[in-house]
């Protein structure tokens, strides 16, 4: 089964994958590259968005947790999110 991509604007790709290569950490990722990694934790351990941006790049189908607090997070996820999280701050990135 093929796998669509969510619907991003072709800059916003070119800027996510243009600082996301193999090997590299949030240290060396943009504010939109920070965001979606975020976000792709969020998506895959069952949260609804609900903002329009979140909800264009990921959908919410399948989604099982309106509430952040009550999404299912295992402990190397709540510190990626965290250093991400960091990392967003230093940068000033919009919230």
């Amino acid at each position: 089964m093929r796998r669509l991509l969510p619907a991003f604007s072709v800059a916003m790709l070119l800027s996510i994958t243009a600082t996301v290569h193999a090997g590299d950490g949030p240290e060396f990722w943009n504010c939109e590259a920070l965001w979606y990694n975020r976000n792709q934790i969020y998506k895959e351990a069952g949260y609804c968005f609900r903002t329009s941006r979140a909800i264009r790049a990921f959908g919410n189908g399948g989604c099982q947790y309106d509430n952040l607090n009550y999404v299912p997070l295992s402990e190397v996820q709540r510190r990626e999110i965290a250093e991400i999280q960091r990392y967003e701050r230093i940068r000033n990135c919009p919230r």
